[in-house]
């Protein structure tokens, strides 16, 4: 299995110091957030130069820039075509760093705005993105957060956009902790789309995201890691944990976890 972190574990880290934890602690990729007040760099007033040094750094690294995750979403249609531009304009920073995937978000649905009509509008968004994805060779991944935690409401928006360039972030965390799915059945509706995963454990009893390290919290990342590894899965799977414990802590601890987990689900 392939491991990244978002640099939401190190918000301070210049692109190259984000690289090197990355290397020092064993994961192979890495996932900026953009537009998230983190010290890497990798935003869309970057420059050509730059952005060509940041794919040749993580080149150099060896290390993979598995997904560029940005803050668009697309439920509220009074700035549903600004969020379209602005990520049209995500797809080619994704592109120029050598990401093969975008993150957005469904996004909050507002009041008076019905399920049914929010759904009609991400699948709308996310078909205009679709071209310069597919031309750009990104996959735009929907994660599955905020109003969008069920796999079914986001099944139905990949159902009606139907393109390659689009797919599914599955946070696995989500859909547990907030509409009460299983792993499995959350899985199996999302596995076709699945481009991209996010995972962090968590207490599903406390409001908001009360993180705990793997094996301590309420959700199974031994069954995450066998579902996507019985499905095919070759993507990464991105830590994601936000304003949390400082990286030389949770950043070894967590992937050691994860590791373990793999060994014993091949019997190892």
């Amino acid at each position: 299995m392939n491991y990244a972190f978002m640099s939401f574990s190190c918000p301070q880290a210049t692109f190259a110091e984000m690289l090197a934890l990355a290397a020092q602690y064993g994961y192979g990729g890495v996932e900026p957030r953009a537009a998230g007040g983190h010290s890497h760099g990798v935003e869309l007033e970057a420059s050509a130069e730059q952005r060509a040094a940041f794919r040749t750094q993580a080149a150099d690294a060896g290390i993979a820039i598995c997904c560029l995750a940005s803050g668009n979403r697309f439920a509220d249609p009074a700035d549903r075509d600004a969020q379209v531009e602005e990520t049209l304009q995500y797809l080619d920073l994704a592109a120029d760093i050598g990401a093969p995937a975008l993150r957005v978000f469904g996004g909050r649905i507002p009041d008076g705005v019905s399920r049914d009509s929010a759904i009609d509008g991400v699948a709308d968004a996310l078909s205009r993105l679709a071209e310069r994805a597919g031309d750009r060779g990104v996959v735009v991944c929907m994660e599955t957060h905020d109003d969008w935690c069920s796999p079914a409401d986001v099944a139905t928006v990949m159902e009606r956009v139907d393109h390659p360039a689009i797919g599914v972030n599955w946070d696995a965390a989500h859909p547990v902790n907030r509409e009460g799915w299983t792993l499995e059945d959350s899985y199996r509706t999302l596995r076709r789309w699945i481009r991209h995963a996010h995972v962090h454990d968590v207490r599903i009893a406390s409001e908001g995201l009360d993180y705990a390290a793997f094996g301590t919290g309420d959700v199974d990342h031994k069954q995450v890691l066998a579902l996507l590894r019985d499905g095919g899965y070759d993507g990464y799977l991105s830590g994601e944990w936000i304003n949390w414990e400082p990286p030389d802590v949770h950043l070894p601890r967590e992937i050691a976890t994860l590791r373990g987990y793999e060994r014993a689900i091949l019997g190892q």
